[in-house]
């Protein structure tokens, strides 16, 4: 019997065909769990060659294989910075579902135009990256917390973050500041709901190869990176979903507060 049976999880930023998000709701249809999947509505012209190639249509292609899996889907466009929309999900997701009892923070800012040093970084951009990636968190959490509270039978909030939330990284700082402030935030909620039964805890992948990380390959950064990574290989969205799986079976139903470091070792470097 799948580990989390008829249990419905909210994925955000779940519509890249080779994204953590994908990932996250294939491993939790995989075990058992009616699936919620959020997106931003990309349009299709800006969909990367593969996607267009494969005939990709964002949350309604992951829709179709959580179907496929027996589970039921629910996709739908939300701006997780916006408080109206966010609580508008939950109660979608509650009017179509039933009920929720898991939800993954996974949406964040598209990578690459941050990337520049501290003293050339628009305000904006940096209001921008913290807003989708922070203020995000912070909403998605709030209105799931409430939810799961009123319906008194616990439940699982996971957090992907980064391992750019663990140190400092140059032409990082919007990105880095962004999962710091994940990592507190997670560790805070963790202490407020643990008397309700309501684990909260945060992945942090490494080098992971999705379509999110394209833009290290077009110099050396890709292969510098791999050099520093003990296993010596970069890691695949299906090793974040499995962990996010864990976190939210009863195999980790004493774990709270953590984030765990998926990088193949490089935190250790």
């Amino acid at each position: 019997m799948p580990e989390i049976e008829n249990q419905v999880a909210i994925i955000t930023g779940a519509g890249r065909m080779r994204g953590i998000g994908r990932a996250a709701a294939l491993a939790l249809a995989d075990a058992g769990c009616d699936i919620v999947l959020t997106g931003t509505g990309r349009d299709p012209s800006a969909f990367p060659d593969d996607e267009k190639q494969a005939g990709w249509s964002d949350i309604e292609s992951v829709a179709d294989e959580v179907r496929a899996l027996g589970r039921r889907a629910l996709p739908l466009v939300v701006n997780v910075a916006d408080a109206d929309q966010v609580e508008n999900m939950v109660k979608q997701a509650v009017s179509s579902l039933g009920r929720v009892d898991i939800l993954v923070n996974n949406a964040a800012f598209l990578r690459g135009v941050d990337r520049v040093p501290v003293v050339d970084l628009p305000e904006e951009l940096f209001r921008k990256v913290m807003e989708i990636k922070m203020v995000g968190t912070f909403l998605c959490s709030q209105a799931v917390a409430r939810h799961l509270i009123d319906q008194g039978q616990g439940g699982s909030i996971v957090n992907v973050s980064s391992t750019a939330g663990r140190r400092g990284l140059a032409n990082t700082a919007a990105y880095c500041a962004a999962n710091f402030a994940v990592h507190g935030f997670t560790q805070s909620l963790a202490l407020e709901l643990a008397t309700h039964q309501i684990r909260v805890n945060a992945v942090c992948p490494g080098l992971i190869d999705t379509e999110r990380n394209e833009l290290l390959k077009e110099d050396d950064r890709w292969d510098r990176q791999l050099h520093s990574i003990p296993l010596g290989h970069a890691g695949t969205a299906d090793d974040i979903g499995q962990a996010i799986r864990f976190l939210c079976s009863p195999g980790a139903a004493y774990i709270t507060g953590e984030y765990i470091n998926i990088n193949g070792g490089s935190v250790m470097q």
